[in-house]
């Protein structure tokens, strides 16, 4: 970035902070959806920008973070079935389930690789034809997709040894149960700008209309969350709530059409388990009748064991914004990113590890 353009940036974000302090008129809390726009605000220091009166509280927008013990569990014991290789992303591999996690069910002699992409997956499968390849489909709407897309493929190729583990979830239900929980007070949300690309900003319609807290979709960059806080101290302000897009290089009011159908011809809704939320309906995606021959929980015999939580970790009251990560006994002290307690701290998108990283020692 040259020094004319990094000025210029500095001059823009001051201009936005002048503009958020002259509307935020009332107290206001907003919650930030997305994990990785909490690490965007905790980076750039942007909380210690703002007036007195605004706070930003951290959601459950972390796919990693929101995975439940009892679906991890699963993963681990199908990696444990003879000749099957697991891939999963990498921020999955150290995530604690109940009693191990991943990397430790490789070190006991599993085949667990690490991938980038379903992509990546197809192909271990391909080369492996005497073993089966069960891809770990983690993610939120932006990525499965790409997960439905690599079935499709590998239907279309007839490769009959590649199967996934829906852990997938979708972001509305699970924003609605908790405003229903009416556990934290809102004033307006920050809606997650990847996920919008895909399902388009009409997908938060239902929050202004029904909860009347205002909504704006935001980018990535500090002057996009900036532009984001300042639209929702505006309407704040106005006693308005309606949904807004600060980050149209991106979204749309409808979003992707074509990977909203491709999502529709491989998935269904279902139930899911959300850390800290507890079953979420409606909140899942497991794959349609037709395309049950890739489905890793229908074709393996496998058991997970019994679900426990971790002793001390507060992860599902950070998720649900109740809590923030230096108010657990554990942070910092026995839970570090080099010895992860809870998931929080191991995912790069995890509140508790951008506290960890950027967050004021006494914070």
């Amino acid at each position: 970035m040259s020094q004319q353009n990094y000025f210029g940036q500095s001059d823009m974000a001051k201009g936005l902070v002048e503009s958020i302090k002259r509307h935020a008129v009332k107290e206001a809390r907003y919650m930030e959806f997305c994990g990785s726009h909490t690490v965007a605000i905790m980076k750039n220091g942007l909380r210690q920008l703002l007036p007195h009166n605004l706070t930003l509280t951290s959601g459950p927008g972390c796919p990693v973070c929101v995975t439940d013990n009892s679906e991890l569990d699963k993963a681990i014991a199908l990696a444990k079935i003879p000749d099957v290789i697991v891939a999963s992303f990498g921020d999955m591999v150290r995530v604690p389930g109940s009693h191990s996690n991943l990397q430790e069910a490789k070190a006991g002699g599993s085949d667990i690789r690490i991938v980038y992409s379903p992509l990546d997956a197809l192909q271990i499968a391909r080369t492996n034809p005497d073993k089966a390849l069960i891809f770990i489909a983690v993610g939120f709407e932006t990525t499965a997709p790409t997960v439905a897309a690599s079935v499709m493929q590998a239907k279309q190729e007839g490769l009959r040894n590649y199967y996934i583990l829906s852990l997938h979830k979708v972001c509305p239900p699970v924003i609605k149960a908790l405003l229903d929980s009416g556990e934290v007070n809102l004033q307006g949300l920050i809606c997650p700008g990847h996920v919008s690309a895909v399902i388009g900003a009409k997908a938060w319609d239902f929050i202004a209309k029904d909860y009347g807290i205002p909504c704006v979709v935001a980018g990535f960059e500090a002057l996009d969350i900036l532009q984001c806080i300042d639209m929702l101290a505006q309407q704040t302000a106005k006693g308005e709530a309606s949904v807004e897009i600060a980050y149209k290089r991106s979204v749309t009011h409808d979003g992707n059409i074509t990977a909203q159908r491709i999502l529709e011809h491989v998935f269904e809704p279902c139930n899911a388990s959300w850390r800290g939320m507890g079953e979420v309906p409606g909140s899942g995606l497991k794959l349609r009748a037709e395309f049950a021959a890739y489905d890793a929980e229908k074709n393996f015999e496998f058991d997970p064991g019994p679900t426990k939580a971790q002793k001390g970790c507060i992860c599902g009251e950070v998720l649900r914004g109740v809590k923030i990560p230096p108010e657990c006994k554990l942070f910092r002290k026995v839970c570090t990113p080099k010895n992860p307690i809870g998931p929080c701290m191991v995912s790069s998108e995890g509140s508790c590890a951008a506290y960890y990283h950027y967050g004021e020692v006494n914070d």
